[in-house]
């Protein structure tokens, strides 16, 4: 999944500052989610650059890792519901993610 070169460098992709600003300020969305392993993209995580993931968290807002069947969505108009635990002290928890679709 993080796709190394011969130096050790993740190759996956992640998000950009500007999309992610546009998608929590502009849009008021409240999480964000994506297939991959990390909101930051591999060359960054490599450096232990984190920021992108840093600045959703310091926005008291969250984010789902790791999604499937995300091409099974429409781009609009699904209703989208997240459902997890909060463990008291903990970092982050399993969820349950499902769609219903129009």
């Amino acid at each position: 999944m993080e796709n190394k070169d011969a130096k050790g460098t993740a190759h996956y992709p992640g998000w950009s500052l500007p999309a992610l600003k546009f998608l929590y300020e502009d849009r008021k969305i409240t999480p964000s989610g994506h297939e991959k392993t990390d909101t930051d993209p591999g060359t960054a995580t490599t450096k232990d650059d984190y920021s992108l993931e840093t600045y959703i968290l310091s926005t008291n807002h969250y984010q789902i890792e790791l999604l499937t069947n995300l091409d099974q969505a429409p781009e609009s108009g699904a209703l989208v519901v997240v459902s997890f635990p909060k463990p008291k002290g903990g970092s982050g928890f399993p969820a349950r993610v499902f769609a219903i679709l129009p």
